[in-house]
């Protein structure tokens, strides 16, 4: 009896407790399921854990870099300063609660395809790493809570689930309007940003043309890297707020943040630190990659069979060959929402203990990006402007009010950069706050809204066929412009 029970504990302690293995067993599980041969199911099991270690060494290169910034930024402004990037601080939290984020996940998905199945919400997500990021703000959240395992994996199984139901649904009409109908979904949690951008649009661009009739300077489009962008602009911050804390502590002080002797010396570190950010990201992007390439095919197979005619709920740069063009100019304009935000933040002196949120590349390339799109496709060039800019405003100030709620990760200095894992995490972070009892009733209320509106918007405004941008259409219906549609859509593209 005893060596069961000291296996039982192995198994608990060693293997279901290491987010490694535990995903490497259930994308081997899932391969089975699909019937893969015994080479694809052990390769594929071993792919997904030696993602998860991946992640560890990209997230220890993102720490290394953004620990003196964080000083740079205390000694030039006074106030902290945060980076917001989902991978690094998702990351991070693996430290401290890996093995939770695995299970939520997997319970997670599996509530997901059952509200799909069973509910007007025929939306299967497949953004994999997003559903990995959710999972993670989710568990950080509930672990403050007096909550067992069992319960906490299952209330974060319910929100996880109904958000990856939910926000398809919710951006459909616009989606609908950028994709000329094609049967596709948006399955990314930046979609009030993205809803938010093409409200906008329609109402400030009824008579403003296409981005994609314009003609774009070749010398900018290397900017659609976003590691490329990543590195440049924390080389540009890191030096800027290098400067601004020499001229402001001098020169004793300044050096001691950089070990450097020099003037010199103090910026290249910088510099070095800036490309080491870069790396560290780019590192857990594939770190993420390689976890997914194996887990999502496996959840793909299993989805397919239980929810058929479903749609898909793709990443968010499926919408980018719609308007190339609305892409590269509504990650511009996020970019300077951020910046605008970030300056508001400061001339206030970060008010109410906020956090000075820097612009992420990350967050703004693909958010922003998809921002223009949906601005564009109901407000032309003024709507990609004006939508990008909103996003860029949107994912400054929420991820800053967010940092208060995310308990030990909040000390970090990065944060989740997308607009839904603002306004999602404010509600739970405060529903958690109210205690188990009455979090979970306030939690349960949550899920229930959520569930009934995107329903009831379903059948209201997606099935009836809604059109978001009818006044722009209306106003070049009879003229040979053909901007309502952007070219790119009506080619197919």
């Amino acid at each position: 009896m005893d060596v069961i029970v000291g296996i039982a504990k192995f198994i608990v302690n060693n293997v279901l407790n290491q987010p490694a293995y535990l995903v490497g067993i259930i994308t081997s599980i899932g391969l089975l399921a699909l019937r893969r041969s015994i080479g694809q199911v052990i390769g594929g099991g071993l792919k997904a854990a030696m993602g998860f270690l991946i992640l560890g060494v990209g997230a220890a290169t993102v720490v290394s870099a953004l620990e003196p910034l964080g000083k740079l930024i205390l000694g030039a402004t006074g106030a902290r300063g945060v980076v917001p990037t989902n991978e690094a601080v998702v990351a991070l939290a693996q430290e401290q609660f890996g093995a939770q984020v695995a299970w939520v996940m997997i319970a997670g998905f599996i509530v997901s395809i059952l509200l799909a199945r069973f509910t007007p919400l025929k939306y299967v997500f497949l953004t994999g790493h997003h559903t990995f990021f959710m999972a993670t703000l989710i568990t950080a959240l509930l672990v403050t809570a007096d909550l067992s395992a069992f319960w906490m994996i299952a209330v974060g199984a319910a929100l996880l689930g109904t958000m990856m139901v939910v926000m398809p649904a919710f951006t459909h009409p616009w989606t609908r309007r950028v994709t000329g109908g094609e049967d596709v979904a948006i399955g990314h949690f930046g979609s009030i940003g993205y809803i938010t951008a093409g409200t906008v649009g329609r109402l400030v661009g009824k008579r403003s043309k296409s981005t994609e009739e314009m003609k774009f300077p070749d010398g900018l489009k290397f900017l659609r890297d976003s590691m490329i962008a990543t590195a440049l602009s924390m080389v540009l911050i890191y030096t800027v707020f290098a400067l601004v804390m020499l001229g402001r502590v001098g020169k004793a002080e300044a050096f001691a943040v950089m070990e450097a002797t020099t003037v010199g010396d103090y910026i290249m570190a910088g510099v070095m630190h800036a490309l080491l950010f870069g790396v560290g990201v780019a590192v857990i992007l594939f770190g993420v990659r390689t976890i997914l390439g194996e887990l999502v095919p496996a959840f793909n197979g299993i989805a397919a069979k239980v929810v058929p005619g479903a749609l898909p709920a793709l990443d968010c740069p499926v919408t980018f060959p719609y308007a190339p063009n609305a892409v590269l100019i509504g990650f511009i304009a996020s970019f300077t929402g951020g910046l605008a935000s970030l300056g508001i933040l400061m001339a206030f002196n970060a008010p109410m203990g906020l956090a000075l949120i820097l612009p992420g590349m990350v967050p703004h390339f693909f958010t922003g990006g998809t921002a223009g799109v949906f601005g564009n496709a109901t407000g032309g060039r003024r709507g990609a402007i004006a939508g990008g800019f909103v996003n860029g405003v949107i994912i400054t100030f929420l991820p800053a009010l967010l940092l208060k709620v995310l308990g030990s990760l909040g000390l970090a200095n990065t944060t989740f950069g997308d607009a839904d894992f603002g306004w999602f995490g404010l509600s739970v972070g405060y529903a958690v706050k109210l205690g188990s009892t009455g979090g979970m009733l306030v939690i349960a209320f949550i899920v229930l809204v959520l569930l009934s509106g995107a329903i009831a918007f379903q059948r209201l405004v997606v099935n009836r066929g809604w059109n978001p941008s009818a006044p722009r259409e209306a106003h070049f219906a009879g003229t040979a412009n053909e901007d309502a549609v952007p070219q790119s859509v009506a080619a197919g593209s």
